[in-house]
């Protein structure tokens, strides 16, 4: 028992002399927000560990310090590219978030983080509603059943921001008329739209969080979410700036090829004329499969 306490004892006094881990990129962007839209922010609130602390973390699996490791890049990335993902969840980020509430319904499918939302049932909403830029105004996409594609004509896109103007102006009318007639709160607000605003802190472990920014930072994701990715992206990057470099050279800007894939690109000569290539495709069944095969080949030039 005693020897059992002297161990636990050593221990605890070696972790006191441990000074928490401090990230010089995370601390300029403490409480620094960047605007996101039109009435939106994002601005990091706290954090927990660098890019050290995830070595450390790692070090635990085979009982061996690596404060101060010479080749820290390269652990980094061996844990990266082999999807060695526990040691990233020892770093945390919590976020200040602002941003419509239709963002937030998307965003909050993330079900990694730890919430913390505005709420209308205390507070009164804000006359703060997303009016879109006429650049984001588009068509609805052919292709993709989620997505947009082709510009509107400028009489279209006026006649769109006329309409939502005229609509907040008068919902929110509304939503200020119920509460002067005592209705509660929490009623009163469920005529207010999906582009009004809320609020939240979110807070997050470093690999879900890149897992996230993998997803949101891609070309097919919505404008509007994308815009609060690259503002999160500029901070995950100066705060842990080698786990970052290894997320965008082995996640975010990598490709991935399925079996069939990789037959394909195995059994044939590149490059070659589209032609030959749409015969070969045929052995892709799913017509959206082939055209994300067809991308990926475009992008290396195999066409």
């Amino acid at each position: 028992m005693e020897r059992k306490k002297e161990i636990l004892e050593r221990i605890f006094a070696d972790e006191q002399k441990t000074l928490r881990p401090i990230s010089e990129g995370a601390e300029k962007w403490l409480n620094r927000p960047i605007k996101c839209l039109d009435y939106g922010f994002v601005y990091l609130v706290d954090y927990m560990g660098n890019d050290e602390a995830v070595a450390q973390a790692a070090s635990v699996s085979y009982g061996r310090e690596t404060k101060n490791n010479p080749d820290l890049e390269g652990l980094i990335r061996y844990l990266r590219r082999h999807t060695h993902t526990t040691p990233s969840e020892m770093v945390e980020f919590k976020f200040h978030c602002k941003m419509p509430i239709f963002v937030a319904r998307q965003w909050i499918r993330h079900r990694t983080a730890n919430v913390n939302e505005y709420s209308g049932r205390y507070s009164e909403m804000l006359n703060e509603f997303y009016l879109p830029e006429p650049s984001a105004l588009r068509k609805q996409s052919k292709t993709n059943k989620q997505g947009r594609d082709e510009e509107l004509t400028p009489e279209q896109c006026a006649t769109i921001l006329d309409l939502l103007k005229e609509d907040y102006q008068r919902t929110f009318e509304h939503y200020q008329k119920f509460l002067t007639l005592d209705l509660a709160k929490e009623l009163s607000r469920i005529n207010l739209s999906v582009a009004n605003y809320t609020q939240w802190y979110w807070k997050i472990d470093l690999h879900n969080l890149l897992h996230f920014l993998r997803l949101r930072l891609d070309t097919h994701a919505q404008y509007e979410i994308c815009i609060f990715g690259e503002a999160m992206s500029r901070i995950v990057k100066d705060a842990v700036p080698i786990c970052y470099r290894a997320f965008e050279d082995y996640q975010l800007h990598s490709m991935q090829f399925s079996r069939v894939e990789i037959e394909i690109i195995s059994q044939n000569t590149w490059p070659m004329q589209e032609q030959v290539m749409t015969q070969i495709l045929e052995q892709i069944s799913n017509k959206r499969e082939r055209a994300e095969f067809l991308e990926k080949l475009k992008k290396l030039n195999f066409l």
